[in-house]
């Protein structure tokens, strides 16, 4: 079939609001399966998301938030067609100022030399954190939004969640805790930056996060731009004099019916998933079909957001941890430690090998900071050391392993995993994106991230050293470590952690 029947076609086929899916287990669904080899090993994601072929040459781990940061400063500046933009806020000091001053260029370059017209800037943010204090991330993109507001694009997304006496109550500095927009995507033209990092100073320089370039991967680009254009739909718009609409016939996220809005917005949502997973299962066949051929990687976007009743991550990573049996090894990652119980019970009950990467204390996000914020390091440090005692009394040690990551003057903000079969020594999957596999980003948040699926040995070997040069930073946990007066958790924290918990 030729390419634009298929994209005819897409829209037709999908279902634009199907219930939930459910991802089944088949009775040996850990071993190799279907055609491709290793890949055909997880076949079965493409069941229930779009599947993207790409070339592994086109794949590229970064390794640094500097490298992240100038990476997107050069990308902008070169931007022809579009700069789109997710993140949870952008940050109001002096790098976040080059970085608006980037665009900036870009877009000034597109007015005076004719070289890109048709050039087009979207950013989507969270509306409680993007408008926390006085100069916020508001500030910081009006003088653009004023002067190219045929050019940009500026979403706020407010939870459904923050509503009525709630709204009124909560003060400023907490409200983000009953939910946000937390995907994080910056893309141009037809490359996409995936990563957890945020638009701001500390993610640029001493923050460590992960972060991965997909150049020239126009499909997958084209289904990140779809996704961050549908849940700007659904989200406030940033106006010239910093006032917010809604888009005509939208539901208020806040001020309407809460069902409704969620309804509209699921439904706007998932026509993209939907309409982009026949697309891609179309094109696939007609690839195969003539030439065999497409590439040796493969990268399937998982969205969650549960308050919107999209559930696509949990799905997929509870059956893919489900799969991990004894032939495997998992790496993963999590700035924030703080585990679902269902996700918890397949660690302790799977077959697979786990080496489990959190932040020490001294390099959590909110250690030193004031009030009770203060105390959600020593919370983290209760959660794991329940989670080790449970390893322990279950007698998993030899399987599960604890690992905490140091670095003076440094904070830990990594998150995902990397899924190694039996017998190799380079990773052939890993997850990367926003979600921390925590209660926040399950229930509360606006989730992305992709698992990228490999047999070209170079990207399995950008993605070992990746792994290497996180865990090189780290100490690995025994009981011992939760004996140390450094590791005392005062007794209101164990009596609040357990009620406050789900809200980070």
């Amino acid at each position: 079939m030729h390419k634009s029947s298929v994209l005819l076609l897409a829209p037709l086929l999908a279902e634009a609001d199907p219930p939930p899916r459910h991802v089944p287990t088949p009775a040996g669904s850990t071993g190799a399966q279907g055609r491709d080899g290793l890949c055909g090993h997880f076949q079965w994601m493409a069941e229930h998301v779009p599947a993207f072929r790409v070339p592994g040459t086109h794949v590229h781990v970064l390794a640094s938030p500097d490298h992240f940061y100038q990476t997107m400063k050069a990308r902008i500046k070169t931007a022809r067609r579009r700069v789109v933009m997710a993140s949870l806020y952008l940050g109001t000091g002096q790098l976040e100022q080059e970085l608006v001053d980037c665009v900036e260029e870009a877009l000034l370059r597109s007015h005076e030399n004719g070289d890109a017209p048709d050039l087009k800037v979207s950013l989507l943010l969270d509306y409680t954190r993007g408008s926390r204090g006085q100069t916020n991330s508001r500030t910081m993109l009006l003088p653009l939004l004023r002067r190219f507001a045929s050019q940009m694009r500026v979403s706020l997304y407010h939870t459904p969640d923050l509503r009525g006496l709630l709204r009124l109550l909560v003060p400023q500095r907490f409200n983000e805790t009953i939910g946000v927009q937390h995907i994080k995507v910056y893309l141009f033209d037809d490359s996409v930056i995936i990563s957890g990092a945020n638009l701001s100073d500390s993610y640029f320089t001493n923050r460590q996060d992960r972060y991965v370039l997909l150049e020239n991967c126009g499909e997958v680009a084209d289904f990140f731009s779809d996704l961050v254009d549908a849940v700007g739909d659904v989200s406030l718009q940033l106006q010239p004099d910093d006032s917010v609409t809604m888009l005509d016939g939208m539901v208020h996220p806040y001020n309407g019916n809460r069902q409704a809005f969620s309804a509209a917005a699921r439904k706007r949502i998932m026509e993209v998933v939907n309409t982009a997973h026949v697309r891609q299962q179309l094109l696939n066949r007609s690839r195969d079909s003539e030439d065999g051929e497409g590439g040796d990687t493969w990268v399937f976007p998982l969205v969650q957001m549960k308050p919107l009743g999209i559930q696509i991550d949990e799905q997929v990573t509870q059956r893919l941890l489900t799969n991990a049996g004894p032939d495997s090894c998992v790496f993963l990652t999590s700035g924030y430690f703080n585990l679902t119980r269902p996700y918890m019970r397949m660690v302790l009950g799977a077959g697979a090998s786990y080496r489990i990467l959190t932040a020490s204390p001294e390099v959590n996000g909110f250690f030193g900071a004031k009030g009770l914020a203060g105390a959600i390091p020593a919370a983290y440090t209760l959660i794991a050391r329940q989670f080790y005692g449970q390893v322990c009394r279950q007698g998993q040690q030899e399987r599960v392993h604890l690992h905490e990551y140091r670095r003076s003057q440094w904070t830990f903000h990594a998150k995902g995993l990397w899924y190694y079969l039996q017998g190799k020594d380079r990773p052939c999957l890993t997850l990367i994106g926003s979600p921390n596999f925590g209660y926040r980003s399950v229930h509360r948040d606006l989730e992305a991230q992709i698992a990228i699926v490999t047999k070209n040995e170079k990207l399995q070997s950008q993605l070992r050293e990746e792994q290497e040069t996180l865990y090189q930073q780290s100490s690995e946990v025994s009981v011992a470590t939760f004996e140390r007066p450094d590791r005392h958790v005062k007794l209101w924290v164990k009596l609040v952690t357990p009620l406050i918990k789900n809200f980070f």
